[in-house]
């Protein structure tokens, strides 16, 4: 965390995402097969693991077609998913 010099407040190294990019956070993460618990709904997502997408040499142009959801990852790349959909763009 970094810390700032204003008025003494921690804040988060990561920028804040929008609800898209949360949502292709997640899509990445559950493609990849990355162990994590991941909820999403048009109010909230949550993403426990996982990882942010690596644009790198392109950017990663997955995405999740369902307004909400629940999926956890288990090492070993055993998933449980609601979302039934692909990750295509």
């Amino acid at each position: 965390m970094n810390q700032s010099n204003s008025n003494n407040r921690l804040e988060p190294k990561q920028p804040k995402a929008n609800q898209n990019e949360k949502l292709r956070a997640i899509a990445y993460s559950m493609d990849l097969l990355i162990p994590g618990v991941y909820i999403w709904c048009p109010w909230f997502t949550l993403k426990i693991g996982g990882s942010y997408p690596d644009d790198n040499p392109y950017r990663y142009p997955g995405m999740i077609h369902s307004s909400n959801g629940v999926a956890i990852v288990l090492p070993g790349y055993k998933i449980f998913t609601s979302y039934q959909g692909t990750y295509d763009a």
